[in-house]
């Protein structure tokens, strides 16, 4: 079967910065990393291949440093990497994202399915994944913390059908869809492995395809900042301040002194209410 995972190269979370003037995020100079989220995703994508066989393609949009994300997750086991990366995708909202993606996901073929992790650490909207199902007309199933390998496999190597279960408030919810599809996965449906030498030296000498804005087909009116329908109208950065009264209790009258005030407070905030001295 041929699985894609759209995976996306995020910055670190400590050294997330915004343009206050484009309101979009700044990501020249400051060090990325692949969406800690889309490995597990690119982990099920890896064991399913293992199980049944085929192939699993990386792609992501974004800048050609993202590149490195590609790379590291041909070495923990994919088999190939897309990059969609053009000056015509910068500003893009999920909107636009997920509509690039899937012209991408177009040009690329035939495929079986699409894996996602949950949500990318910097936007953290979870849109992307599921609007992207939505442009290529396909199911989506979201939150899904495992997939049913045992007497659905057969199925699921045919490429015909899936069975998930969904991680939702109740519990779990199970779910069968028919092939091509597209999951967004959790946490729980697997843990990622580390990349191997071998893997890294295969990562290092496999070329990349790479796919501008040509090469996609797409309407250019829906692409980028011009084509996002949803912008930032401002961005500020909340003071934290805590006003208030500091009592030092050094002696046990300044201690009598600090208990008669805390209780003035509480009285004052009609916070005692009930309560018997």
């Amino acid at each position: 079967m041929d699985i894609l995972v759209a995976i996306k190269q995020v910055p670190d979370t400590d050294k997330v910065k915004m343009d206050p003037v484009t309101g979009t995020m700044v990501r020249e100079g400051v060090d990325a990393i692949v969406n800690p989220l889309d490995l597990y995703a690119i982990e099920l994508a890896i064991r399913l291949k293992e199980k049944h066989g085929g192939k699993v393609t990386a792609f992501t949009m974004g800048p050609p440093a993202a590149d490195k994300a590609l790379r590291e997750a041909m070495a923990m086991g994919c088999d190939s990497g897309v990059l969609v990366t053009d000056r015509a995708f910068s500003g893009s909202d999920t909107w636009a994202t997920s509509y690039a993606l899937s012209r991408a996901v177009a040009k690329l073929g035939k495929y079986d399915l699409i894996l996602t992790g949950e949500r990318a650490t910097d936007g953290d909207t979870g849109q992307v994944g599921p609007c992207l199902a939505a442009w290529l007309g396909i199911p989506v199933l979201s939150y899904v913390g495992s997939v049913d390998t045992g007497a659905a496999g057969a199925d699921l190597a045919s490429g015909q059908k899936i069975v998930a279960r969904r991680l939702v408030e109740e519990g779990y919810q199970r779910v069968e869809v028919e092939l091509p599809c597209l999951l967004t996965v959790v946490k729980s449906i697997a843990n990622p492995r580390l990349p191997t030498l071998r893997g890294k030296k295969y990562a290092r000498q496999t070329p990349l395809t790479i796919l501008c804005a040509a090469d996609l087909d797409a309407d250019p009116a829906c692409l980028g900042l011009k084509g996002s329908p949803t912008k930032v109208a401002k961005i500020f950065y909340p003071k934290v301040t805590r006003s208030g009264t500091m009592v030092r209790a050094k002696d046990e009258s300044e201690i009598d002194a600090a208990v008669d005030s805390l209780v003035a407070f509480l009285e004052a905030k009609d916070l005692l209410g009930g309560l018997e001295s």
